[in-house]
């Protein structure tokens, strides 16, 4: 009986793989433990036990934070290769029921009140064994989270300058200049109304809108205006339909706004360019997941669905 214990410890298994594969490519065995749905414990057991079977050292655990040694590193790119092997196995052998396991994934809030809910329901009607647990930020902290192995995927604004992530542009949103009718008049510009001293309301810095207002005030010569930042769109709009100051609205939404009579699209010659979304993704991640999700963002998105408000 003790060998065949000692036989089972050394042979290496799908789920010390698993837990290998988060650890390595997590910030910290805290994140990649509760990628899986483990303790911190039972995670550095697998790892341990992955270790015996192999006979190597594969983190260096002497300093602050564990790092890949040589052994580590060589083993990480077969055992995505593997990973990705028997997740394709048990898609082949189970079809019906699609994905299933744990999709933690990010997006900004201006997907989250459009399209994400539409999102939402397609993956549990397509893969109805996945929890999907969405993060609502903005496009930064997104981008950091993902890094560090937090998130499976996130759409986020603009392409990442990130060599471990890649970036697929799939959808684009425009936006146009809005104010309340007492403070725009008839024929009152977002320039002049800039230029005159009216506050901007905008998304925090970190968003995916801020370069795109940047280089519009940058075309149009303004260099200071007074900001008020909030990182909710209701709240924007509730502000702009106060005439607190002028602000950027999601065209679909501009629309509906200005058939109301709650806003007045602003009359500027020079236009805001379209802002492009992309799925964003880790490099090396290749699971059957991050391609089944991408392909339905690819479908589902789509930044003209109704808001609460509008």
């Amino acid at each position: 009986m003790f060998a065949f214990i000692k036989y089972l410890r050394l042979v290496m298994t799908l789920k010390q793989l698993e837990a290998f594969y988060w650890a390595a490519t997590c910030t910290n065995f805290a994140i990649a433990a509760q990628r899986l749905n483990l303790s911190i414990s039972s995670l550095s057991k697998r790892v341990a036990e992955l270790e015996i079977s192999l006979g190597t050292t594969l983190f260096d655990r002497s300093g602050h934070r564990a790092i890949l040694t040589q052994a580590g590193q060589d083993l990480l790119a077969r055992s995505i290769h593997l990973l990705d092997l028997a997740a394709n196995i048990k898609r082949s052998m189970t079809k019906a029921s699609g994905l299933s396991g744990y999709c933690a994934f990010g997006v900004g809030e201006l997907s989250a009140m459009t399209w994400l809910p539409s999102l939402v329901a397609s993956a549990r009607r397509h893969h109805p064994n996945l929890h999907l647990d969405p993060c609502v930020d903005v496009g930064a902290t997104l981008e950091d989270r993902l890094n560090h192995g937090e998130l499976d995927f996130a759409i986020i604004a603009g392409r990442s300058s990130r060599h471990g992530i890649m970036s697929q542009p799939f959808v684009e949103a425009e936006f146009v200049w809005m104010a309340a009718s007492s403070l725009a008049g008839d024929d009152s510009t977002c320039a002049a109304l800039l230029k005159r001293g009216v506050p901007l309301i905008a998304l925090p810095p970190l968003a995916g809108t801020t370069q795109l207002i940047d280089d519009w005030l940058n075309v149009n010569q303004i260099t200071h205006v007074e900001r008020i930042s909030c990182n909710n769109w209701s709240a924007i709009v509730g502000m702009l339909t106060l005439s607190v100051g002028v602000g950027i609205v999601p065209s679909g939404w501009a629309e509906r706004l200005a058939d109301k009579g709650v806003l007045r699209r602003l009359a500027d010659k020079n236009l805001l360019a379209p802002l492009a979304y992309s799925f964003q993704w880790r490099r090396d991640d290749t699971r059957p997941l991050v391609k089944e999700m991408r392909e339905l963002v690819r479908i589902t998105a789509d930044f003209l669905q109704a808001v609460s408000f509008a």
